[in-house]
């Protein structure tokens, strides 16, 4: 069996191309930082328009319905009733459109308590509402 004597020669890593595309991004970058230095020097007053209206004050905060099993109702931590929920959410409507409710229930609550609560926040004209649950991760 004849032995090899010599040995192979090891491929070369040819970096042209990569220096290549280097080159291609320093002119590519050198070329627009000109174009908009040239931008600032030329003069001309652009004329301003206003933005679209902002409101005046921030949005506020989803309001929050929490409801224990007992019955009791509460609209942001003040006790209320379902009659007082559907005029404070209205009231509230009417400062801001877009307000949002999200409802927290105790988990044990009939399905026509929470069909009344969700009755009186539709009531009140709120159209964002939402229902608060806790996931469990089975795998735990």
């Amino acid at each position: 069996m004849p032995l090899k004597t010599l040995q192979d020669e090891q491929p070369a890593l040819n970096l042209t191309p990569m220096i290549d595309v280097i080159f291609q991004l320093i002119i590519f970058f050198m070329v627009g930082t000109s174009f908009t230095q040239a931008e600032h020097r030329i003069e001309l007053r652009i004329p301003a328009v206003s933005d679209a209206p902002r409101p005046a004050t921030p949005r506020p905060d989803k309001k929050a319905v929490n409801v224990y099993q007992d019955g009791r109702v509460f609209l942001d931590q003040q006790p209320v009733t379902l009659e007082q929920l559907t005029s404070a959410l209205a009231a509230a409507r009417s400062q801001y459109k877009d307000l949002g409710v999200t409802l927290r229930g105790d988990g044990d609550l009939t399905l026509q308590q929470t069909a009344n609560i969700l009755q009186a926040i539709r009531k009140s004209g709120v159209a964002e509402m939402g229902i608060a649950v806790k996931t469990t991760n089975p795998r735990r």
